[in-house]
């Protein structure tokens, strides 16, 4: 029986991109939302404002992912890429204004392999 190396959680990652755009002028204001909405088109989805996350297969998909990204900065911007693996991102804690709630682990992106 074949292993299932590619489904581990410890190869599994989750990328996070972290970023603060100058958005003084119409058009640095234009490049933002130009920048968010590549992002979008890439498959991440809004953590929060300035921080978005993408579901990645492997460490390779991960990098891969990440060298578009860094094309795609506007000028005057600073982007932070973090990669976790699905294990660290399991063991996440979120915080809401009504009390604590833990990410179940479970991912909510589908995946066709």
């Amino acid at each position: 029986m074949k292993r299932r190396e590619h489904l581990s959680p410890y190869r599994i990652m989750w990328l996070f991109v972290m970023f603060d755009l100058p958005v003084g002028t119409e058009q640095e204001r234009k490049q933002a939302t130009g920048f968010r909405n590549s992002l979008l088109d890439l498959g991440f989805e809004m953590s929060q404002f300035s921080v978005y996350l993408k579901y990645c297969a492997s460490g390779e998909k991960a990098e891969s992912v990440g060298s578009r990204i860094q094309h795609r900065i506007p000028s005057g911007g600073k982007v932070d890429i973090l990669t976790i693996t699905d294990k660290q991102f399991a063991n996440m804690k979120r915080f809401y204004a009504t009390g604590q709630t833990k990410k179940d682990g479970k991912v909510t992106q589908l995946h066709l392999f």
